[in-house]
Protein backbone atom coordinates (compact mmCIF):
# COMPACT_ATOMS: atom_id res chain seq x y z
CA UNK A 1 0.00 0.00 0.00
CA UNK A 2 1.23 3.50 -0.81
CA UNK A 3 0.55 5.54 2.31
CA UNK A 4 0.67 9.30 1.85
CA UNK A 5 1.58 11.08 5.06
CA UNK A 6 0.95 14.80 5.45
CA UNK A 7 3.08 16.21 8.27
CA UNK A 8 5.39 18.95 9.45
CA UNK A 9 8.98 19.47 8.38
CA UNK A 10 9.71 21.18 11.73
CA UNK A 11 11.85 19.75 14.52
CA UNK A 12 9.36 18.78 17.20
CA UNK A 13 9.18 17.50 20.77
CA UNK A 14 9.30 13.81 21.65
CA UNK A 15 5.54 13.69 22.28
CA UNK A 16 5.17 14.16 18.51
CA UNK A 17 8.27 12.39 17.19
CA UNK A 18 7.82 9.13 19.16
CA UNK A 19 4.39 8.29 17.67
CA UNK A 20 5.66 9.35 14.24
CA UNK A 21 8.57 6.89 14.57
CA UNK A 22 6.15 4.18 15.70
CA UNK A 23 3.90 4.73 12.69
CA UNK A 24 6.90 4.81 10.36
CA UNK A 25 8.01 1.39 11.65
CA UNK A 26 4.52 0.03 10.97
CA UNK A 27 4.71 1.30 7.38
CA UNK A 28 8.11 -0.31 6.83
CA UNK A 29 7.39 -3.60 8.60
CA UNK A 30 4.13 -3.90 6.67
CA UNK A 31 6.03 -3.69 3.39
CA UNK A 32 4.29 -0.45 2.50
CA UNK A 33 5.62 2.64 0.73
CA UNK A 34 5.77 6.07 2.34
CA UNK A 35 4.55 8.80 0.01
CA UNK A 36 5.50 12.14 1.54
CA UNK A 37 6.74 15.65 0.86
CA UNK A 38 10.27 14.37 0.29
CA UNK A 39 12.04 16.65 2.77
CA UNK A 40 14.97 15.39 4.80
CA UNK A 41 14.32 17.70 7.75
CA UNK A 42 12.23 17.70 10.91
CA UNK A 43 9.36 15.28 11.37
CA UNK A 44 9.48 14.42 7.66
CA UNK A 45 13.01 13.07 8.17
CA UNK A 46 11.99 11.18 11.32
CA UNK A 47 9.26 9.34 9.44
CA UNK A 48 11.37 8.65 6.35
CA UNK A 49 14.20 7.31 8.53
CA UNK A 50 11.82 5.02 10.38
CA UNK A 51 10.23 3.65 7.21
CA UNK A 52 13.58 3.03 5.56
CA UNK A 53 15.09 1.40 8.67
CA UNK A 54 12.08 -0.95 8.88
CA UNK A 55 12.40 -2.02 5.25
CA UNK A 56 9.75 0.14 3.58
CA UNK A 57 10.04 2.11 0.37
CA UNK A 58 10.26 5.91 0.05
CA UNK A 59 8.47 7.89 -2.65
CA UNK A 60 9.06 11.60 -2.18
CA UNK A 61 7.32 14.50 -3.88
CA UNK A 62 9.31 17.67 -3.35
CA UNK A 63 8.71 21.07 -4.87
CA UNK A 64 11.20 23.20 -6.81
CA UNK A 65 11.67 25.83 -4.11
CA UNK A 66 12.40 23.12 -1.49
CA UNK A 67 14.46 20.80 -3.72
CA UNK A 68 17.63 21.60 -1.72
CA UNK A 69 15.97 19.94 1.31
CA UNK A 70 14.94 16.81 -0.60
CA UNK A 71 16.04 13.51 0.89
CA UNK A 72 18.81 11.69 -0.98
CA UNK A 73 18.64 7.94 -1.45
CA UNK A 74 14.89 7.55 -1.90
CA UNK A 75 13.40 4.84 -4.07
CA UNK A 76 11.72 7.55 -6.12
CA UNK A 77 11.73 11.35 -5.94
CA UNK A 78 9.49 13.63 -7.97
CA UNK A 79 9.90 17.40 -8.04
CA UNK A 80 6.77 19.45 -8.62
CA UNK A 81 6.66 22.98 -10.00
CA UNK A 82 4.51 24.33 -7.17
CA UNK A 83 2.55 23.31 -4.09
CA UNK A 84 -0.67 22.64 -6.02
CA UNK A 85 1.11 20.19 -8.33
CA UNK A 86 2.82 18.61 -5.32
CA UNK A 87 -0.53 17.92 -3.63
CA UNK A 88 -1.93 16.48 -6.85
CA UNK A 89 1.07 14.15 -7.28
CA UNK A 90 1.04 13.06 -3.64
CA UNK A 91 -2.62 12.07 -3.91
CA UNK A 92 -2.19 10.42 -7.32
CA UNK A 93 0.52 8.15 -5.90
CA UNK A 94 -1.44 7.29 -2.72
CA UNK A 95 -3.72 4.42 -1.78
CA UNK A 96 -4.42 5.97 1.64
CA UNK A 97 -3.70 9.19 3.54
CA UNK A 98 -2.56 9.80 7.11
CA UNK A 99 -2.55 13.32 8.50
CA UNK A 100 0.02 13.80 11.26
CA UNK A 101 0.85 16.90 13.28
CA UNK A 102 1.70 19.94 11.21
CA UNK A 103 1.11 23.57 10.46
CA UNK A 104 -0.75 25.43 7.75
CA UNK A 105 0.69 23.34 4.91
CA UNK A 106 -0.49 20.14 6.56
CA UNK A 107 -3.90 21.66 7.21
CA UNK A 108 -4.13 22.70 3.55
CA UNK A 109 -3.30 19.17 2.42
CA UNK A 110 -5.78 17.68 4.91
CA UNK A 111 -8.67 19.85 3.78
CA UNK A 112 -7.86 19.10 0.13
CA UNK A 113 -8.27 15.33 0.55
CA UNK A 114 -11.37 15.75 2.72
CA UNK A 115 -12.95 18.03 0.13
CA UNK A 116 -12.24 15.47 -2.59
CA UNK A 117 -13.83 12.74 -0.46
CA UNK A 118 -16.80 14.95 0.40
CA UNK A 119 -17.57 15.32 -3.30
CA UNK A 120 -16.97 11.64 -4.12
CA UNK A 121 -13.78 12.19 -6.14
CA UNK A 122 -11.89 9.61 -4.06
CA UNK A 123 -12.79 6.87 -1.64
CA UNK A 124 -9.30 6.22 -0.29
CA UNK A 125 -9.15 5.92 3.49
CA UNK A 126 -8.05 9.03 5.40
CA UNK A 127 -6.79 8.90 8.98
CA UNK A 128 -6.17 11.88 11.19
CA UNK A 129 -3.55 10.75 13.72
CA UNK A 130 -4.42 12.84 16.76
CA UNK A 131 -1.05 12.64 18.49
CA UNK A 132 -1.07 14.08 22.02
CA UNK A 133 -4.53 15.55 21.35
CA UNK A 134 -3.04 17.90 18.74
CA UNK A 135 -6.20 17.84 16.60
CA UNK A 136 -8.81 17.87 19.38
CA UNK A 137 -9.99 21.35 18.35
CA UNK A 138 -10.17 20.40 14.67
CA UNK A 139 -12.09 17.24 15.53
CA UNK A 140 -14.59 19.35 17.46
CA UNK A 141 -14.89 21.77 14.52
CA UNK A 142 -15.52 18.91 12.08
CA UNK A 143 -18.23 17.54 14.39
CA UNK A 144 -19.86 20.96 14.49
CA UNK A 145 -19.76 21.13 10.68
CA UNK A 146 -21.49 17.76 10.58
CA UNK A 147 -24.05 18.63 13.27
CA UNK A 148 -24.97 21.91 11.59
CA UNK A 149 -25.34 20.46 8.11
CA UNK A 150 -22.15 21.64 6.41
CA UNK A 151 -21.09 18.12 5.39
CA UNK A 152 -23.16 16.22 2.82
CA UNK A 153 -21.68 12.93 4.08
CA UNK A 154 -21.22 11.63 7.62
CA UNK A 155 -17.91 12.65 9.16
CA UNK A 156 -17.08 8.95 9.66
CA UNK A 157 -17.21 8.51 5.86
CA UNK A 158 -14.62 11.25 5.41
CA UNK A 159 -12.00 10.65 8.09
CA UNK A 160 -11.06 8.20 10.83
CA UNK A 161 -9.62 9.73 14.00
CA UNK A 162 -6.88 7.57 15.53
CA UNK A 163 -5.23 8.33 18.85
CA UNK A 164 -2.34 5.88 18.37
CA UNK A 165 -0.26 4.70 15.38
CA UNK A 166 -1.34 1.06 15.69
CA UNK A 167 -5.01 2.08 15.42
CA UNK A 168 -4.25 4.19 12.35
CA UNK A 169 -2.50 1.30 10.59
CA UNK A 170 -5.17 -1.23 11.56
CA UNK A 171 -7.84 1.04 10.04
CA UNK A 172 -5.86 1.52 6.82
CA UNK A 173 -5.11 -2.16 6.37
CA UNK A 174 -8.71 -3.14 7.07
CA UNK A 175 -10.02 -0.45 4.71
CA UNK A 176 -7.69 -1.56 1.91
CA UNK A 177 -8.11 -5.30 2.53
CA UNK A 178 -4.46 -5.75 3.42
CA UNK A 179 -3.62 -8.48 5.91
Amino acid sequence: MNICVFLSAADLADRYTRPAKDFAKLIGKGGHTLVWGGSDVGLMKVVADGVQEAGGRLLGVSVEFLAAKARPGTDEMLVARDLAERKRLLLEKADAVVIMVGGTGTLDEATEILELKKHGHTEMPVVLLNTAGFYDGLKEQFRRMEDEGFLPRPLTDLVFFAEEPVGAMAYLEESRGVA
